[in-house]
């Protein structure tokens, strides 16, 4: 089927509509720190629904190998990179670094890596500079909402 665009020939500037845009910028929406809200969101919906003798790990599989750690925190750089931070199951610390649009992992529950000693909760908001970067994560939020 042919489209006839003759009479489009006769249109103006003026007759084509303009897309008003909010002030923020749609990169900032996919920021690592939207992203890192996210996560913090999911992995705290898993921690929740553990037992007291397990604790959050993160399952890595990458060309057949299988990684298991125990997630201390999480942590972010914009715009584009997540990291995890944690242990693995001899002890060595470990720190993922990935970009936003490769996030792949599965939480799992594991043992503490200590025997008898409670389960850590990750401690997300470590300091007052990871506070505010939550706060300016809520308010991207919410021109993000405001917009729809």
């Amino acid at each position: 089927m042919m489209m006839d665009f003759s009479k489009l020939s006769g249109l103006t500037q003026s007759a084509i509509p303009t897309l008003a845009i909010p002030n923020s910028s749609f990169t900032s929406l996919n920021d690592a720190s939207i992203i890192y809200k996210s996560l913090i969101e999911m992995i705290v919906e898993f921690e929740k629904k553990l037992d007291p003798e397990h604790e959050v790990g993160m399952r890595l599989v990458t060309f057949g190998h299988a990684i298991t750690f125990h997630v201390d925190g999480i942590g972010y750089h914009n715009p584009s990179f997540i990291r995890f931070y944690g242990k693995l199951e001899n002890g060595l610390e470990v720190e993922l670094i990935q970009h936003v649009t490769q996030i792949n992992f599965l939480l799992v529950a594991v043992k503490p890596l200590h025997n008898g000693q409670p389960k850590r909760l990750i401690g997300f908001l470590t300091n007052e500079n990871e506070n505010k970067e939550v706060e300016e994560v809520k308010e991207v939020e919410e021109v993000k909402e405001s917009t729809r």
